[in-house]
């Protein structure tokens, strides 16, 4: 075997090694792979998603959260009964073949009643999350980059909301208002964002001291570039999480807003109202507060479900 001195001592090797001729051969493609540590690369999405498949109660919610829609959307469209149909021949019936829930004291088919309720309680809940994550996104986000006697003032107003009930707003919302959806939803608007602020706020103030943050300001962006294009969209997970728990909240809101009977009105429906409905009739007639209830139980434990499972997807410190 041929073998060659490094006399200078220069790379990995000490002055007066006998180097091998086969460490100066060039390697082949395949032994070139074999110290390869490389996997595919994957959209931040794809990422979040492959994460989330892997949590068996975020699956599941979002199975019964798709359903549900599903059952809201199109059952009411090719049921022969309508919502606000009575039959005074089939009162207070028992779940059967003719009608799946039963019937309630006016001979209304529950189950209609019950997903046209889903279409008006998974409307308001999605509405007022949607609406509350725009207000209160810009809003914290406004106070936490901009500090200083902005962030003073606009905490402060925050504080003072916080220590209202809210139910106050909602009632006197609704008796200048009218007991109407549109109603509904604006006295929720009015304080439902507070906690999407206060989350934002948060992570804005330990954003903006971020690298990328002041790398963004020496290139001359102003601070609004800043805060919309940058500080925000690196927030995105914490809002996504806090929007999807509002919703279980605004549906849970509205279900007991229509309970107490100052909600949505018959003829309408929502899960609320029928729950409402049935507490005359609960040790004779069970289902009527089965049916409802269970709708309601089951929709915010999915919500609940993909909350969680989308908080652990989205954080980058947790591998699974």
């Amino acid at each position: 075997m041929t073998e060659i001195s490094a006399g200078t001592g220069t790379g990995r090797f000490p002055a007066g090694t006998d180097i091998p001729m086969e460490l100066l051969e060039p390697l082949s493609d395949a032994e070139k792979e074999k110290d390869v540590i490389a996997r595919k690369s994957q959209s931040y999405v794809k990422m979040v998603w492959g994460r989330l498949k892997k949590d068996k109660l975020a699956m599941f919610g979002l199975v019964v959260l798709f359903l549900m829609i599903v059952f809201a959307v199109f059952a009411p469209i090719f049921s022969p009964y309508d919502y606000a149909q009575t039959d005074f021949y089939h009162l207070l019936e028992w779940p059967s073949k003719e009608h799946w829930f039963g019937t309630d004291k006016m001979g209304r088919d529950i189950f209609i009643r019950t997903m046209y309720g889903a279409r008006i309680s998974l409307t308001i809940g999605f509405t007022a999350a949607f609406v509350n994550m725009i207000i209160g996104v810009l809003y914290g986000g406004i106070a936490g980059y901009f500090g200083g006697t902005a962030d003073l003032i606009m905490m402060r107003i925050v504080d003072i909301l916080s220590g209202i009930p809210s139910l106050i707003y909602l009632i006197l919302i609704m008796m200048f208002l009218g007991n109407t959806m549109s109603s509904i939803l604006l006295a929720m608007c009015l304080t439902f964002w507070i906690t999407t602020a206060r989350m934002v706020r948060g992570q804005i103030l330990t954003l903006r001291e971020q690298d990328f943050a002041l790398a963004a300001k020496v290139c001359g962006l102003n601070k609004w570039q800043i805060l919309i294009h940058h500080l925000i969209p690196n927030s995105i997970g914490t809002i996504i999480v806090t929007v999807t728990f509002l919703i279980p909240s605004a549906i849970f809101q509205e279900a007991f807003l229509s309970f107490l009977g100052i909600g949505i009105q018959v003829p309408q429906a929502s899960w609320g109202t029928l729950a409402n409905d049935a507490i005359e009739y609960l040790f004779t007639c069970p289902y009527q507060m089965f049916f409802p209830a269970a709708a309601i139980s089951l929709t915010i434990f999915a919500l609940n479900f993909i909350g969680d499972g989308l908080r652990d997807a989205l954080d980058p410190r947790l591998k699974k």
